[in-house]
């Protein structure tokens, strides 16, 4: 049945290319972090794309650097961001449409991200904006794992009631907003809204009386602890899948469970820079491993339509 698929050919360069791109704009989401516990957002003041009127900051200003060099990081994603598209149109235009897509796709939200970046910082680092900000990040980091996915991998048939993409897309969608409200927190002041953990301080779950930004820190923590569910029951669907499948469900589940204990330390750490930086770190693999988990399942219910025609 298998033997049945047409499988398009295969680019090991665009692959390679693409997943280096994926990991340096996870690696630039972590910088991000650093930018924002570091209070380095307005590090080089309200000027963009140079640095308090210059193209190089100066020696002794540590803030300014940590901004500048987040910015140069984001410059080289976007030189690698351009050999991929590139390679996508080369390889993939005549024979599988969906790559080219998908780096169509990551190109608009790269240019995206830098857009709100410039936003962020002529505003004055106002919390929605930060929050886009990030999201787009994220989305970019979907759509260059995907378009990866999309031209590397290529599965077995998989019978429609036999998927996990709805699932995986569920948790997926989940790990998106959790990530948002993350950022709102951080965004709106609320990170130390909240002293103690799982609790908010007291012995307090639903600090209501307490004012805004303690409802919004709990608001976070609640959204985390129902995706918990929600993973774990997704790892115990994949138990018996293939072992792909199986593997990537079961990480996901694990760096949830490790993210979860770093939010902990954030949190008793007083916000600690570097358990903050570690914790959207984590964030961005599960977000990732998530949606690889749907692209991986998605192509294998699409690898069944020519076998249906076929059968027709």
């Amino acid at each position: 049945m298998a033997s049945s698929v047409a499988a398009p050919s295969r680019s090991p360069s665009f692959v390679w290319c693409a997943l280096g791109t994926a990991a340096l704009t996870w690696a630039l989401i972590v910088f991000g972090a650093v930018v924002r516990v570091t209070d380095s957002g307005l590090g080089c003041g309200t000027d963009w794309p140079l640095c308090n009127g210059t193209v190089f900051p100066p020696l002794d200003n540590l803030t300014a650097w940590i901004e500048w060099l987040h910015r140069l990081f984001a410059l080289l994603i976007g030189l690698c961001g351009l050999a991929t598209l590139a390679l996508a149109w080369r390889d993939f235009r005549k024979q599988d449409a969906r790559v080219l897509r998908l780096a169509m796709l990551a190109a608009f939200f790269f240019l995206l991200q830098s857009g709100l970046g410039a936003v962020v910082v002529f505003w004055e680092l106002p919390p929605t904006f930060v929050t886009l900000h990030l999201g787009v990040a994220m989305l970019l980091l979907a759509a260059l794992l995907a378009a990866a996915l999309v031209a590397w991998h290529h599965p077995q048939p998989r019978r429609p009631g036999d998927s996990l993409s709805e699932l995986a897309g569920v948790n997926a969608a989940f790990a998106l907003l959790i990530i948002l409200t993350g950022a709102l927190v951080r965004g709106s002041g609320a990170t130390l809204a909240c002293v103690e953990w799982p609790l908010c301080y007291a012995g307090i779950l639903l600090p209501v009386e307490e004012g805004l930004l303690a409802v919004i820190h709990m608001t976070h923590r609640f959204s985390v602890a129902a995706m918990a569910v929600t993973l774990l029951f997704l790892a115990w669907r994949s138990w018996r899948r293939r072992a792909l499948v199986r593997r990537m469900a079961m990480a996901a589940a694990l760096v949830y469970l490790l993210q979860i204990g770093v939010g902990g330390l954030f949190v008793i750490s007083a916000a600690g820079p570097v358990w903050g930086a570690v914790h959207v770190g984590l964030a961005a693999a599960v977000w990732g491993l998530l949606v690889c988990l749907f692209v991986i399942e998605r192509l294998a219910l699409r690898a069944r339509r020519p076998i249906e025609k076929s059968m027709a």
